[in-house]
This record gives C-alpha cells, structure tokens and sequence, in this order.
C-alpha cells in the first residue's frame, strides 16, 4: 500500500475522531496526517512525510487549538429585549386590576401594560412590583 493511502486514513480516522469526541483534540493530527499525505505525494519519503505531519500538527495546536477553546467556553447570553426585563423592579402606574383588564408599571422609564400573576390581587398605584414575565407586551408582576 503506497505511504500517502496511509496518511489519508489516518487525516480520515483522526477526523472521525474529532467528530464524535468534540474535543478538538483529534483534529491538528487530522491535519497534519493531511500534510504528511501531500509530502508523500511530492516526493519526500517516510521522514519527510514525517517532518511535514509533526510540524503541521504542532502548528495545528499551537495556532487554531487556543481559538477553539476560547470559542467553547464562552460566556453565557445576555439577555435583551423584553427578555431583559424579567427580574427587574418595576412601579404600578394605574391599578392593576386582572378582572377588570387595566393596568400598567413603569420599567426602566417605559410604561408597560400590566397584569398580576395572581388573577385576584389588586395591586395599588405607586406600589413596587416585580417583573416575573413578559407576555407579548404585557409585564406579568408579583408584589
């Protein structure tokens, strides 16, 4: 079997690896078993073919590995848009009567529509809220 049929099960095998493990730990060997393939090809024979895989794998690690672990652990998604809203403190600005469907807080300077998360309270003006929900456009708040 000719050397660069070797390297390319190997490139084929490391890369299969990777794809199931997930660790980008297998794929600069994938890569340099790509590079010793293609310096079998040219001519360079079992050392250089090794040479070139070595070098190619330790540029694969050195190079594209801190990249792909800095992508892994990223932090998690900042919540925005109305998403952004939940949790936060909010002040009743009419009564907010379920029954009667009125109601509205103000959050961060914007007036919302609001509604109780317990169908039968009644929440006064000027009371503190919180925001446990965003449906549409309107702000589900507990007391």
């Amino acid at each position: 079997m000719d050397g660069w049929v070797i390297w390319l099960i190997a490139a084929v095998v490391a890369a299969v690896g990777e794809i199931v493990t997930l660790g980008f730990f297998l794929a600069p060997f994938a890569v340099g078993a790509l590079g010793g393939m293609v310096a079998d090809l040219v001519g360079l024979g079992v050392a250089g073919s090794f040479a070139v895989f070595a070098i190619a794998t330790a540029l694969s690690f050195g190079v594209v590995r801190p990249i792909a672990r800095r992508h892994l652990y990223t932090p998690p998604h900042i919540r925005t848009g109305a998403a952004a809203l939940v949790g936060r403190t909010a002040v009743v600005v009419d009564e907010i009567n379920n029954l009667e469907g009125v109601g509205s807080v103000r959050i961060d300077g914007e007036l919302w529509t609001a509604r109780s998360l317990d169908e039968d309270r009644v929440i006064e003006p000027g009371t503190r809220v919180q925001v446990v929900e965003i449906r549409g456009a309107t702000a589900l708040v507990v007391p």
